[in-house]
């Protein structure tokens, strides 16, 4: 049986889920959309955590037999990619039967026959279509089986109202009925079960092996047979006052992103997140413990949901923000990174005929500018900066960033990981570590 401590970040666009073992060592990372539903995104976030540990855990094994070093990032891949193709197939049944338990309530209508085969249609295309997502090469939008199942849900509804001469907005309004419920229920199949019909798919893609199948299946099976047991939960974030845990399970996100910032870089002494719905200026000592914070108001402006605002405002994705900016020849002037004003000086921007991507490196700009001043009232930046959050993976804040910490406290090590969004996390999951060896 191995121990392990979870950490979890309720944000309010994204929550996230990290598992370490006894030692410190992550094992695994999760995340799922928070949406409204704080419960559901802790459970999915949780649930991928755990994939992503025994994903880790056949790393480990796998990677003792020498013959297999060469090929078990490939082997895992492949494990992986099945494994997701396998979940999301069961999941997209439950999604059918709860969609035709939901629909016989019209069944006393005249529809209501038409409508059972209707759906019936509609989830035979859609099986057919977003298996397509899995195949070996194949790019996905996002991993999120509510974003998946839903945009390929309308384009086929749709298409299959038409035909049979149903109401487009019936199909639509089961649907969204259905998708709740089915969120808001755990996988139906074991996930050690899961991956061993996984497994067998890979099995069957794979022609040149080093090994045996057999002995891959054997050393596979071994890893998946540990036990992980959920020794301790500690959870953080904006909703945390949502989550089913006693009070001495929750610490705040000051505490749990200095904490993490420390793990990732020991040095750090000044951090900056910048998350969904707040920005956080944090100053830790050499041991992680937070000295001095400051927090923006109430207001969320210059945050990730001001991102988003603006995205859907441009009608663009919130991915293409960064991107588009750093095409920009020239800096705007935004006056106001008001979410309730940025609209209309959006449009008045456009208007005047300046290019879009000129306007998103002055907003760009415009949130680094209101996250420099925080860090500023939080006592400044005085060794190592470390920059956490969803918007540090942006391109176009990280080089307005880089830009104003320069000019204002010189060249000074700023740290940006790849795993950075989940900091948070990280550090709930050694108060849970810390928690059971105190």
């Amino acid at each position: 049986m191995m121990k392990c401590f979870i950490g979890i970040d309720l944000g309010s666009t994204t929550t996230k889920a990290v598992m370490m073992d006894s030692k410190g060592e992550i094992l695994g990372r999760g995340i799922t959309n928070s949406r409204s539903n704080y419960d559901t995104a802790s459970k999915v976030s949780k649930l991928e955590a755990v994939v992503s540990t025994r994903l880790e855990l056949c790393h480990r094994t796998l990677s003792k037999v020498p013959e297999m070093r060469d090929m078990v990032e490939e082997l895992l891949a492949a494990l992986e990619r099945n494994f997701r193709l396998e979940l999301f197939l069961n999941m997209l049944e439950d999604l059918k039967q709860t969609c035709l338990h939901n629909a016989a309530d019209l069944r006393h209508a005249d529809i209501g026959e038409e409508l059972a085969l209707a759906l019936a249609e509609v989830f035979e295309r859609m099986k057919t279509e977003l298996s397509k997502l899995f195949a070996p090469g194949a790019e996905r939008k996002s991993d999120f089986f509510r974003d998946l199942a839903g945009s390929v849900y309308m384009q086929q509804a749709e298409d299959v109202a038409d035909q049979a001469g149903l109401p487009f907005d019936v199909l639509i309004n089961i649907y969204d009925k259905s998708i709740i419920d089915t969120e808001n229920r755990p996988p139906s199949e074991d996930l050690v079960d899961t991956f061993l019909r996984a497994l067998d798919r890979v099995m069957d893609e794979q022609v040149d092996l080093p090994v045996e199948q057999q002995t891959i299946r054997d050393l596979v099976t071994e890893a998946l047979d540990i036990e992980l047991e959920e020794t301790y939960v500690v959870g953080t974030g904006y909703g945390r006052v949502r989550l089913p845990f006693p009070k001495e399970h929750i610490r705040s996100e000051i505490l749990c992103h200095g904490l993490g910032a420390h793990l990732m870089y020991p040095n750090t002494r000044t951090v900056l997140d910048i998350g969904g719905q707040d920005t956080k200026g944090i100053q830790v000592d050499e041991k992680g413990i937070v000295v001095n914070f400051q927090m923006n108001d109430r207001c969320a402006a210059g945050c990730g949901r001001y991102l988003g605002y603006i995205a859907d405002e441009m009608n663009i994705g919130l991915h293409e923000l960064g991107p588009i900016a750093m095409k920009a020849t020239k800096t705007v002037r935004i006056n106001s990174t008001c979410t309730v004003f940025a609209g209309a000086e959006l449009r008045d921007r456009l208007a005047m005929g300046e290019k879009r991507a000129d306007i998103l490196a002055g907003l760009h700009r415009a949130i680094v500018l209101r996250a420099i001043s925080i860090i500023s009232r939080s006592g400044g930046v005085t060794s190592e900066f470390t920059f956490t959050g969803g918007v540090a993976k942006n391109e176009a804040a990280v080089k307005e960033l880089r830009k104003l910490i320069k000019e204002n406290y010189g060249d000074v090590t700023i740290n940006i990981d790849p795993e950075s969004i989940y900091t948070g996390a990280l550090g709930a999951a050694e108060f849970a570590r810390r928690a059971v060896a105190a």
